[in-house]
């Protein structure tokens, strides 16, 4: 049986478990029928020409986790934040850890999915927001509105911010010998309310994972939303990450994707303007190596005018790895004074490694900035001749160009214990110690 007929059998056994009654049923059944119809996506697909999910759907996952043993905190610290207090949702093989997580209620909703889906007192905002943005097309995103059940649910309301950042986390702990997880997120702040999150996957044994993740973010007039994505998982986890962003006038969101592990990862960020005075920045640093592929795919639909986006991507890739970038900016006739920049630049240090770059421009109005460009190179012999020059052995020294490399990216991220957290990352995928922060 392959992955798609197992998954077909254990939707009818997920069906008989939740209530046909309850809100989202007619929706989840609805998603399942158009995965049902398309299927996992192919190649032959032009948004999935290089990246190939055949292999995936050979692995025997299991499709609903069983009850885990509870993980102590200290075989987890160190995927926290440990020098700043957060608020924790955490999840053991996609089962809610209490014993891990720190929730609240006191102004602000920062909970559980599976409550918001089953308490009445959180009926209005599901039927507002709850697959209001996602692609009701998408194969996989599908799949994951047939399966929801649990994940972050976070509604700020108006004029709020949360007393601390939050923190979302999956482990994985080999308990199935394959799992196939499906977190559904939805995020919504309310008029001039602010948040921050930070979002990791993290498997702690070798056993095969594929994670389907789908987050919905909504960001009404004047919110502020910075969201960050810590991508740093063991060689055979692999995820497809659906994000898709709604927002008002005036509002700002900031995402940042930072992969440097997992087998095969996909991003897929989608942001929707509808409103004027628009800010969206999508900026991401990428470190591969040895049979590593990461694939973003990035998409910011400006709908009125008035607006800017801003997507800064860079990618350093050695040994067997393969990175693909294919990003879109679309501008709607009416969407004038809009002011759009796409960057992807990318430095490939093994002959062996592989970079498929694609930015578009779609522009219906006329007047509007709009940039966009790509680069592929290695490191610049010259620069690393004059650091060896200066005493710099040739390992820091090259370790120092590819962090030069990737400042302008790191130097946005709000949370100064987040980007002290990152530079550790990158030092040690670059393997190096260096004695300085960016």
């Amino acid at each position: 049986m392959d992955l798609k007929d197992k998954l077909i059998s254990s939707f009818m056994a997920f069906e008989n478990k939740v209530d046909v009654e309850h809100p989202v049923h007619d929706i989840r059944s609805e998603a399942f029928k158009n995965f049902e119809e398309k299927g996992f996506p192919t190649k032959k697909e032009e948004a999935w020409k290089y990246t190939s999910l055949k292999n995936l759907q050979k692995i025997d996952f299991s499709i609903f986790p069983k009850e885990v043993d509870a993980l102590e905190n200290k075989q987890v610290k160190k995927y926290f934040l440990q020098e700043i207090d957060t608020y924790k949702i955490v999840f053991v093989d996609g089962i809610y850890s209490s014993f891990l997580s720190e929730t609240t209620h006191d102004g602000v909703d920062i909970c559980l999915m599976s409550a918001a889906l089953t308490k009445p007192m959180y009926k209005p905002i599901i039927e507002v927001y709850f697959n209001k943005v996602a692609s009701k097309d998408e194969s996989l995103t599908s799949l994951n509105t047939a399966f929801s059940r649990e994940g972050a649910f976070i509604y700020i309301p108006k004029n709020k911010m949360p007393k601390k950042p939050v923190e979302i986390v999956h482990f994985s702990t080999g308990n199935e010998a394959s799992l196939m997880l499906q977190p559904r997120n939805l995020i919504v702040a309310e008029e001039n309310a602010e948040l921050q999150v930070i979002e990791r996957h993290q498997s702690l044994t070798s056993n095969e994972v594929l994670t389907n993740v789908v987050t919905e973010i909504f960001a009404a007039e004047n919110a502020i939303i910075d969201y960050y994505k810590i991508q740093n998982d063991l060689k055979t986890a692999s995820m497809i990450d659906n994000t898709y962003i709604n927002q008002k006038s005036n509002s700002v969101v900031k995402v940042h994707t930072f992969s440097f592990g997992g087998k095969l990862t996909r991003n897929n960020l989608n942001f929707y303007q509808n409103g004027e005075h628009i800010d969206s920045t999508m900026k991401g640093v990428t470190i591969l190596g040895d049979k590593q592929h990461v694939d973003h795919h990035t998409l910011v639909h400006h709908i009125e005018p008035n607006c800017e986006s801003h997507q800064d991507y860079k990618g350093i890739y050695g040994e067997n790895s393969t990175g693909v970038f294919n990003g879109k900016i679309i501008v709607d006739k009416i969407a004038q004074k809009t002011n759009a920049f796409q960057q992807n630049n990318n430095i490939l240090i093994s002959d062996k490694a592989t970079i498929n770059t694609k930015p578009q421009l779609e522009i219906f109005a006329d007047d509007v900035k709009c940039s966009h460009g790509c680069t592929i190179g290695q490191l610049d012999e010259d620069a690393l001749f004059y650091l060896q020059s200066r005493g710099i052995p040739k390992k820091e020294a090259r370790a120092l160009l590819m962090y030069a490399f990737a400042n302008n990216v790191l130097e946005s991220v709000r949370i100064s214990e987040l980007k002290t957290s990152i530079n550790r990352l990158i030092a040690e995928k670059l393997g190096v110690r260096l004695g300085f922060d960016l």
